[in-house]
């Protein structure tokens, strides 16, 4: 297995909630897991949608890989939004008056993506190649295809990890991570538990629920509790597929 890492940046994002009202949109703040396996579908070529109910190329090929995600130039988590509004004033799309929305959008979001893969996967090794030379078969983009991404190729970053026991002192981790409750060891460790409260200048703790898969029987996301946070992670023996990673000296999360 080898795990890389790549900077993804756009001057703009939307990645539509789909819990949103009718007239002003909102987008996840942090790119999510399926949004990068479109992304890393394009990066290689693979088809999208092309039936209803049936699920695309890029995620049957891609849906076992491994993915950290850490927001990079942010405000304690945050990046900056505005608002757009959209006008429609084609006739047959809202029956002769104008119809307006708005979209809460992104302004220039960095996300660091981390991937573990294969290195006897054909379509993993070809991963490695286009993103290490910059190169994408189809344009990838940022929730719409107006917001066209991309990544300079000298961020490309190759790592050493380990999975071994995870040490009982406080831990860094560098991506954002699962929140829940979680239940190991008969022991129930609840959020606030996972915190060091010591030594840690400018604390802040980012929460945002995001989509972690597909729901495959009713088509739609799997959401999940994510933290993101600069404090130190005492109890993270109860966290799941944590990697300690020597060129960062800390831990990331891969699901």
């Amino acid at each position: 297995m080898k795990l890389i890492s790549f900077d993804l940046k756009a001057d703009f994002a939307f990645f539509r909630k789909p819990d949103t009202n009718a007239t002003i949109n909102l987008s996840y703040n942090i790119i999510h897991r399926p949004a990068i396996l479109g992304i890393l579908g394009a990066i290689i070529g693979l088809d999208g949608y092309k039936e209803k109910g049936i699920m695309p190329q890029y995620y049957e090929v891609l849906k076992d890989v491994k993915i950290g995600i850490e927001p990079l130039n942010h405000d304690k988590g945050n990046y900056t939004k505005t608002n757009i509004k959209y006008s429609n004033t084609i006739g047959y799309a809202n029956k002769g008056t104008n119809f307006l929305t708005e979209e809460l959008t992104l302004v220039n979001p960095v996300y660091r993506i981390y991937l573990l893969l294969s290195e006897e996967d054909v379509y993993q090794n070809q991963l490695v190649d286009n993103i290490k030379t910059g190169c994408a078969e189809f344009i990838p983009y940022l929730g719409k295809n107006e917001f066209t991404a991309w990544w300079n190729s000298d961020s490309y970053k190759e790592y050493h990890f380990s999975n071994n026991e995870i040490p009982k002192e406080s831990v860094r981790i560098c991506t954002i991570f699962q929140k829940e409750t979680v239940l190991k060891n008969n022991v129930e460790t609840p959020f606030p538990d996972l915190l060091n409260f010591d030594n840690t200048e400018s604390p802040y703790i980012y929460f945002e629920r995001l989509p972690m898969d597909f729901d495959l029987s009713l088509m739609q996301y799997n959401l999940s509790e994510f933290a993101f946070s600069n404090y130190q992670i005492k109890n993270a023996q109860t966290l799941e597929n944590l990697f300690f990673v020597n060129e960062l000296n800390a831990y990331v999360q891969m699901l």
